[in-house]
């Protein structure tokens, strides 16, 4: 219910579980377990668990300037540090290791090139980070009004 929120947080450079298909017990043992706080849009969730935010607005942008209220030193900077789509570490890559999906000027070593160490998906600056850093912008804008 909160995997748009999870991306953001993996943007920038915040480790993020994100996991499908688990009952509300299993998430809560491994929230324990691995020490983390459980953000959830379900209220009757977060209440079983004194490590547990609840997410109230079911809006992307009001999703993130709550969690930064919660937590104000959270990056707001996108970093190529996790992977978005399974949290993996990202690590610098060669350009010959671009594909053909990347950039010319990735592809020839103009630009940096990440690949996530365990999905093994690949990373580049473009118009994508571009408008991450600008959606992540004007929410912290409009926090600050």
């Amino acid at each position: 219910m909160l995997g748009r929120l999870a991306r953001y947080l993996r943007f920038v450079g915040c480790d993020t579980a994100y996991l499908h298909g688990l009952s509300d017990d299993e998430l809560l043992e491994l929230s324990r377990r691995e020490g983390r706080t459980l953000l959830t849009r379900d209220r009757a969730l977060s209440r079983r668990s004194p490590s547990s935010f609840f997410v109230a607005s079911p809006v992307l942008a009001e999703q993130w300037r709550a969690v930064r209220r919660a937590w104000p030193s959270i990056p707001t900077e996108p970093s190529f540090v996790r992977c978005s789509l399974c949290n993996g570490p990202l690590e610098p890559r060669p350009p010959s290791e671009a594909g053909t999906s990347a950039p010319p000027a990735v592809r020839s070593g103009l630009g940096p090139l990440y690949a996530c160490r365990d999905c093994g998906h690949r990373y580049w600056e473009g118009s994508h980070t571009v408008e991450i850093r600008a959606r992540i912008a004007a929410w912290e804008r409009d926090a600050s009004r």
